[in-house]
């Protein structure tokens, strides 16, 4: 192999000094770094202005220029006349003094080049000193002209003919440079992306053009792009309906005018019945903008436009039927205020007005009332009585009866009764429309950090069938709950104390609402109904074998409403998605948990019975518990210090109450003790006993709620103190 090489290259090796030619014409030396036998191509390298430069040059060319180096096999006289030697440049000498000891290494003075003549003969000459036969000095400068180097025979003979000469030119293009080719694809690959960016860029315009004015015009092109790409077959009327225990549905609203006029985006898409995606606007950090779709699928999505009907139909409809068997239903609204809660339990809004005459109350109602004249259930004895009430911070408070606070008290049976709700017996679809248009006026609403009219409360609307006996007992139950916006469950960070305490409810009761509906579908699971006032009254409704809950998820369009309905997405996929399958670690639950042999089927942890804590501070550890990644140190801290405050709140005003009671008989007593002074000759000191012990008793009770009032401004403090702890 080696013989083969040197039969090639000759005296050209890695590290060996050679003579090239630049392109500017200059001829300066080089030292061999790489050789390409295939190619036939060198590789050389020289150190030129403080750096070392490199190129790749044809074997012919540096043999041309180093005659010495070439193979013995070649042939000088057989050398095609093809080039002509160009006389290396003079180098320029300064004062024309020679520098000892510095210069180039020494030439051969008599080396022999060969040089072709116009004739095409070659001609041999014998380089001289300028001054004559002596040898050259060491220091080149002395040189007016550096001796050509010979040059080295043609790799062609004389005698080729046209054909094999052109063969060999092809086979000098085949060995063209590496780095010229690599050079190349670069060019064309940066042509490439020219032409692509232009287009780019003339799409963009035309895209601006098109819509003038829109901030998010980027947006609404990829989502306009990804939808073409979509072969959307939503939900319809007659599709195949589930009958779960737990049913999640999500319907999206359309657009409204307002947004339309702000220029919004619509960034959800609802594909299929029971998928939807969210376009979520993302920016990379050199602000590129791009599109993260998120996927999720429930029961049932409902696109922007289902009607109210529709939506009933595949939610709530099949829920009457179950409480004519006995059962418990529940439907929820559930979503940020503004995303179509009220319009679809309610009714349609027509301007200002409402039409409740097509919401879901409207609709129960009516099927309530069919069944009840039905061939089936006409015999059973049923009457029709509703109750309407809201849960607002915590407290219960009766929209029947001039908004009237209620108790909500255990019994000794663990049942939870709403003392004082007032239940009216109603007998048309007109009279409870009635009743809900008079609940709906006195509900609690506010301004929050996202929406200018919020539900602060949640709306609960209860059908009740009982049998008309003496007692009446319950036979079965409907609630439909219209829950606060998701919203206001993110102000707990507010300087308003009043916003803080309604966002720590509402947040406690979301999270206690969620487990206690994944709890129907976990065989086995605790229900934590004491952690928040909702989930309590709602007792009776996550309890028995024949319960049934659907929850619709409301969610807004807008891109300006995307943190918030993904927010809304994912609670309702936590519901859903741990309501069918247990997601606790295999294992026997002997000793944690026991079901109960009662008629409601509760289940109990051993820690409620015989437990030193309360209910509040029990439900909402077991709260926590269930929610470990969700609930922080902080929130559990804050959301115990909001619950004293509401325990304290409640004994102060029982006790002043109470108080108020016991100063009527204290005016009574008073009369009386009076009346004795009338008499002409009463016991003085008999009076004036029994006016003592009764400013004695007025001292210890109005001392006892001042203590209590003096607890309560402090616990009101240190909440104060803990949020600005919070906030900062």
């Amino acid at each position: 192999m080696t013989d083969e090489v040197d039969s090639v290259m000759g005296g050209v090796k890695m590290g060996v000094n050679v003579d090239i030619k630049r392109s500017d014409g200059r001829i300066h030396s080089a030292v061999v770094s790489g050789i390409n036998v295939e190619s036939k191509s060198v590789t050389v390298e020289w150190f030129e202005k403080g750096e070392t430069k490199g190129k790749e040059i044809e074997l012919e060319q540096i043999l041309g220029l180093n005659q010495e180096l070439a193979p013995s096999s070649y042939d000088t006289a057989n050398v095609l006349p093809s080039k002509k030697y160009v006389p290396r440049p003079s180098l320029s000498v300064v004062n024309n003094k020679a520098v000892p000891g510095v210069g180039l290494p020494k030439r051969n003075p008599g080396r022999h080049t060969n040089v072709v003549t116009t004739n095409g003969h070659i001609k041999e000459q014998s380089v001289k000193n300028q001054k004559g036969s002596k040898p050259p000095q060491n220091n080149p400068t002395n040189f007016d002209s550096m001796p050509p180097p010979k040059q080295v025979p043609s790799l062609l003979p004389e005698t080729t003919n046209k054909p094999t000469r052109v063969a060999a030119v092809q086979g000098n293009n085949r060995r063209r440079s590496n780095v010229v080719k690599e050079v190349e694809k670069l060019k064309e690959n940066r042509d490439k992306r020219r032409v692509q960016q232009a287009q780019t860029v003339e799409g963009q315009e035309h895209l601006r053009n098109k819509v003038t004015g829109n901030p998010n015009w980027e947006f609404l092109q990829m989502i306009l792009e990804y939808k073409d790409e979509l072969e959307c077959t939503p939900l319809q009327d007659g599709d195949p309906m589930a009958n779960n225990r737990i049913t999640v549905c999500i319907r999206k609203r359309p657009m409204s005018q307002k947004e339309f006029k702000k220029k919004e985006v619509d960034v959800v898409t609802v594909p299929t019945k029971d998928n939807i995606t969210i376009h979520e606007p993302k920016s990379k950090v050199d602000l590129t903008k791009y599109l993260e779709n998120q996927q999720f699928r429930f029961d049932c999505a409902f696109d922007e436009n289902a009607s109210n009907e529709l939506v009933y139909k595949y939610t709530a409809r099949s829920l009457v039927q179950s409480i004519f068997e006995g059962g418990m239903a529940t439907c929820f609204a559930y979503g940020q205020t503004g995303s179509g809660k009220t319009h679809t339990m309610g009714g349609e809004f027509h301007g200002k007005t409402q039409d409740c005459n097509n919401g879901i109350y409207a609709f129960a109602t009516r099927d309530v009332y069919k069944l009840l004249k039905s061939s089936k259930y006409k015999n059973e004895n049923l009457v029709v009585s509703c109750s309407y009430f809201e849960i607002y911070s915590g407290k219960v408070f009766d929209l029947l009866s001039g908004k009237t606070k209620l108790r909500v008290l255990e019994d000794g049976k663990q049942q939870v009764v709403v003392v004082g709700l007032t239940e009216t017996e109603v007998e048309s679809v007109e009279d409870v429309l009635k009743l809900i248009t008079n609940g709906n006026n006195l509900r609690t609403s506010g301004q929050t950090s996202a929406n200018a009219h919020s539900s602060r409360s949640h709306a609960v609307f209860q059908i009740v069938l009982r049998q008309n006996t003496r007692k009446k007992p319950l036979y079965g139950k409907f609630s439909l709950i219209d829950l606060a916006g998701n919203e206001r469950g993110a102000d707990t960070n507010s300087a308003d104390r009043q916003t803080r305490i309604e966002g720590a409810e509402i947040n406690k009761s979301l999270l206690a609402l969620k487990e206690c509906i994944r709890a129907l579908g976990r065989k086995g699971a605790h229900l934590p109904f004491r952690a928040s006032k909702l989930t309590q009254v709602l007792r009776d409704s996550f309890v028995g074998d024949k319960v049934r809950t659907c929850m619709i998820a409301m969610i807004s369009p807008s891109l300006s409403s995307c943190e918030h309905t993904l927010n809304t997405l994912r609670y309702a996929d936590r519901v859903k998605e741990l309501g069918v399958k247990d997601p606790a670690k295999g294992g026997s639950n002997e000793g944690v948990m026991m079901d109960c042999d009662d008629d409601d089927g509760d289940i109990l942890e051993d820690d409620d019975v015989g437990s030193g804590l309360s209910h509040e501070d029990s439900g909402l550890a077991q709260l926590r518990s269930l929610n470990d990644g969700e609930c922080s140190a902080d929130w559990y801290n804050f959301q115990e210090s909001v619950a004293q405050l509401q325990i304290l709140e409640e004994e102060m005003v029982e006790s002043h109450n109470d108080l108020l009671v016991i100063m009527e008989e204290w005016i009574q007593q008073d009369a009386s003790l009076l009346a004795i002074t009338n008499e002409v000759d009463y016991d003085q000191d008999a009076y004036a006993q029994q006016l003592d012990d009764m400013i004695t008793e007025k001292q210890v009770a109005l001392e006892a709620l001042r203590i209590k009032a003096k607890s309560f401004r402090a616990c009101l403090s240190e909440e104060e103190a803990q949020s600005k702890r919070r906030r900062n």
